[in-house]
């Protein structure tokens, strides 16, 4: 971006430093405008952020993104951290299925580089877990769900469990591959999923290009990326970034412009960009901000549940893999990120978490850790040095059907007013890659408000 004489006298605001707020302090810097970025934590980088347990450093819960994911991606090369976060050359998933009478059995989701939708044929023709015929019927559902268009409003109406049994996916089917994948990317189940949302999130990842769906996850903690790096990244951009700081109000000046009230001192500002979750949002939003401000109170929220095991020796030789047959869904190596020396540490990944949120660690224990040795042979025997648990009860926003009506575009009614946030309309479900589209709307609208002539960072990368 460029900077012109508009926007270099300009100062912004932006309220909520997670993923969204970064990006749009950065954008706006980067145009010239004098930035504070303010955060109520002792830290950068939102829900997605590292803490030290012992000698280790543990992230809050796995996060992974795809190649699809071409914001988050930008995010990781404005930040110098694309290098500490690869992709896979070719998506690869393995799926171990131990609820199958003949015993357990090993699957992959994978790719090859023929062009969609044939870089999946060979792939699904081999997958275990599904018969021929239930392989035969996610091909015709995968043609139908290319036709559709995720912003058709009509989609968002209805749950993808009923738009897949209309395409004659069986139970099986769908646990076993649409639930797999859907759950971990929409944190939610089927039957409890905006198809605007799913089709979204399958027709980008699996039948947009053939590598779109390739996972890349951080090999360091995450506070490196998001927290570290960005606030390098956000320092050399001039931003002025103050933590620990909690905003009061947020109000009109009556010589225009904004008020921003923080802990004992006030901030003028010509543009404000609310990224905080759409609760904190509502309770900061003015009179007249946005037409039904409570529309963002109607939002729900979806819990994400970790578990954290340290074992006395290694007992998963792969980076990661996927359970079918058990509550177990997904599981991590995170041995060398945490910096543990001996031993091997695995993280367990468990969204749509409702049902076990709340229940104590010690029941947990004993469900899980018997799982993971029927997973995992090796588990058999090992000791447990440490188990521990880290809970997001409001992880991401809720991707019910009709959720689409209720979230807020970036701009307000409100001049030099705008919002970001995984949960505005960026037309994503709740991911990093939505978090960092919803900072590029809310600093492109402010920036077109300020008369500065821009254009998307993505179209300046293409």
């Amino acid at each position: 971006m460029t900077t012109d004489d508009s926007t270099r006298s300009r100062h912004a605001v932006v309220v909520g430093a997670g993923l969204a707020g970064i990006t749009a302090a950065l954008q706006l810097a980067d145009a010239g405008v004098r930035v504070t970025l303010v955060e109520g934590r002792p830290r950068l980088g939102g829900l997605a952020f590292s803490f030290r347990r012992g000698d280790l450093t543990i992230d809050n819960g796995q996060h992974v993104y795809l190649r699809c994911c071409t914001a988050y991606r930008w995010f990781l090369d404005r930040v110098d951290g694309a290098a500490l976060a690869p992709l896979q050359d070719r998506l690869d998933v393995p799926v171990l299925d131990v609820g199958s009478a003949r015993g357990p059995r090993l699957g992959r989701i994978r790719r090859n580089a023929l062009p969609v939708p044939l870089h999946l044929a060979p792939g699904l023709a081999a997958y275990p877990h599904l018969s021929l015929a239930e392989r035969a019927s996610v091909g015709r559902a995968a043609l139908a769900l290319k036709r559709l268009d995720p912003a058709d409003p009509a989609l968002d109406g209805i749950d993808f469990a009923t738009w897949l049994g209309r395409h004659g996916q069986s139970d099986r089917t769908i646990e076993a591959l649409w639930d797999l994948v859907g759950v971990a990317t929409l944190n939610a189940t089927a039957a409890h999923a905006s198809m605007g949302l799913a089709a979204m999130v399958f027709k980008t990842g699996l039948l947009s290009e053939p590598g779109a769906a390739d996972i890349g996850w951080a090999h360091v903690p995450l506070g490196d990326l998001h927290d570290t790096l960005a606030r390098k990244a956000l320092d050399s951009a001039g931003v002025r970034t103050e933590l620990r700081t909690r905003v009061g109000s947020v109000s009109r000046a009556p010589e225009g412009g904004w008020h921003v009230e923080v802990d004992g001192e006030r901030l003028d500002a010509d543009t404000v960009v609310l990224a905080v979750p759409q609760r904190e949002a509502h309770a900061l939003l003015p009179e007249g901000a946005l037409d039904d401000p409570d529309r963002l109170l109607d939002i729900g929220t979806a819990p994400i549940l970790n578990l954290h095991v340290v074992y006395d020796r290694a007992v998963l030789r792969r980076p990661f893999f996927a359970a079918l047959g058990s509550p177990v869904q997904w599981v991590f190596d995170r041995t060398d990120a945490s910096g543990l020396k001996d031993g091997q540490y695995l993280a367990v990944s468990q969204s749509a978490a409702e049902d076990e949120i709340d229940t104590p660690v010690s029941a947990l224990r004993e469900r899980y850790l018997p799982e993971l040795e029927r997973l995992l042979p090796a588990a058999r025997g090992a000791e447990v040095r440490d188990f521990f648990v880290t809970r997001e009860r409001t992880a991401t926003f809720a991707p019910a059907p009709g959720v689409g009506r209720l979230r807020p575009a970036a701009r307000t009614r409100a001049p030099g007013l705008f919002l970001a946030g995984a949960w505005t309309a960026t037309g994503w479900p709740a991911t990093m890659e939505g978090a960092v589209r919803s900072g590029f709307s809310a600093a492109g609208a402010a920036l077109s408000e300020l008369g500065h002539r821009h254009e998307h960072p993505l179209r300046e990368a293409a």
